[in-house]
């Protein structure tokens, strides 16, 4: 142990991947709940992780091999959950720190599953949507031991979407011989996938985001709020908030931001799924770079677009009073500790953007009850869980006097450990 924190002292601070930054917040709760340190152990490393070669005949007759994996994290409370993503920079470690987090989103979320993740190491924009479908289908084949409706169950993530999880599903299901739709969440509805789920994440961030607004008693409707990421997450999040009342100011797309400081109709701007890249074209008062979005004196920043955007380069200049993390790991465990000694309210992803697994769970529960839900009936499940989930950290928070992403990370792992010491451990 002293050499690891020896090493961690030396390095850069901002030189960890998600795998360093997921075990730093595990020791950071352990020391808050009485958690046997055996299990707190157990849990820095995953049960197993896939490494598979998937090889691709591209459209000109060329075969090349991507690398592909899979991090199963831990099942202790139901089958391993999480996404998979086609993109470039995807490696082990990070699969591994994603499959931490999902184990504690979903520990948060009281839902009765465990955290996985995978991907494959390529650029999605490279290929055809045949060459993608063809990849697609051979990275099944090769998972297809591991996963299943009672193993582990992916879905979509960055560079994968519904029509991904359909022919995963479709070769899964081929291969096993039955139309098996729960191998997978996120799948179109007309084969067995949730109305709403697209959008849930985003819903989940909005939601969130009006329950801190109330916990700080600010009003919605005095209440500035910049989103950066204008794709499924960020628009969803930044439109319902504008139903809300929230006045949304600025939004932000991979080229720049647009700022209003009177507000922007966030239902006339389009999304990426709308036209990509479309947000700079946008008639707005005044654009800005991602950087000068992030650092807008607003009430609430959403960072729902990728991870690492809050570093120790800039958390110095983020002011905001709230940070709602719509993206997974959008703030670095350094810029975390000094948004904390600034007074800065960091609401964690694994409670803000968890409404994407918590709806995969209704899916997951209507593919195996051969039982469609309405939107509405989505709508109202979600939430009612966001709500108790919400309830459940604050509470801890209050009770413990500790940051938001603490107070999560002690309702997850208490859950973990009670069922930890309820199985015990194989001889």
């Amino acid at each position: 142990m002293a050499t690891q924190v020896q090493d961690e002292q030396e390095t850069d601070p901002e030189d960890v991947t998600a795998l360093d930054n997921a075990r730093r917040q595990l020791e950071r709760a352990a020391k808050l709940v009485d958690v046997d340190e055996g299990i707190v152990e157990r849990l820095k490393h995953p049960t197993k992780v896939q490494r598979v070669a998937v090889p691709l005949k591209r459209d000109d007759g060329d075969v090349e091999v991507y690398t592909g994996y899979r991090s199963q994290h831990d099942d202790v409370r139901g089958p391993y959950k999480g996404g998979l993503r086609f993109h470039p920079d995807v490696t082990e470690d990070e699969c591994v720190g994603l499959s931490m987090w999902m184990t504690w989103k979903c520990a948060v979320m009281d839902l009765p599953f465990g955290g996985a993740k995978g991907g494959i190491v390529v650029n999605p924009k490279d290929l055809s949507t045949d060459e993608k479908e063809r990849l697609t289908r051979r990275f099944a084949e090769e998972l297809r031991d591991f996963v299943g409706p009672k193993k582990d169950i992916p879905a979509p993530d960055m560079g994968t979407d519904a029509q991904t999880m359909a022919w995963f599903m479709d070769a899964y299901s081929m291969q096993e011989g039955e139309t098996t739709p729960g191998v997978v969440t996120g799948k179109p509805p007309v084969i067995g996938g949730s109305y709403g789920r697209e959008e849930a994440p985003g819903r989940s961030v909005a939601i969130i985001a009006r329950e801190a607004i109330d916990y700080y008693d600010m009003d919605i409707e005095e209440t500035t709020v910049a989103v950066q990421g204008f794709g499924s997450v960020g628009a969803n999040a930044a439109r319902l908030l504008d139903d809300y009342g929230a006045n949304v100011v600025a939004v932000s797309d991979v080229n720049g931001a647009i700022y209003d400081p009177e507000g922007l109709d966030t239902h006339d701007v389009p999304t990426h799924e709308e036209e990509p890249e479309a947000v700079m074209k946008y008639d707005a008062q005044e654009k800005l770079s991602n950087e000068e979005l992030l650092e807008l004196d607003v009430d609430v920043l959403v960072p729902a677009a990728i991870g690492d955007v809050i570093t120790t380069a800039n958390a110095a200049d983020i002011a905001a009073d709230i940070v709602v993390e719509g993206a997974n790991g959008p703030t670095t465990f350094a810029a975390a500790e000094i948004l904390e000694d600034r007074g800065v309210a960091v609401i964690p992803d694994i409670l803000a953007n968890a409404g994407g697994v918590t709806v995969s769970y209704f899916e997951w529960l209507q593919d195996i009850n051969r039982r469609a839900w309405s939107l509405e009936r989505v709508y109202e499940e979600l939430e009612s869980s966001m709500l108790e989930a919400w309830g459940d950290v604050s509470e801890a928070r209050d009770e413990l006097d500790v940051t938001w992403r603490d107070a999560a990370y002690v309702v997850g792992l208490s859950r973990i450990a009670e069922a930890k010491e309820s199985r015990g451990l194989w001889p």
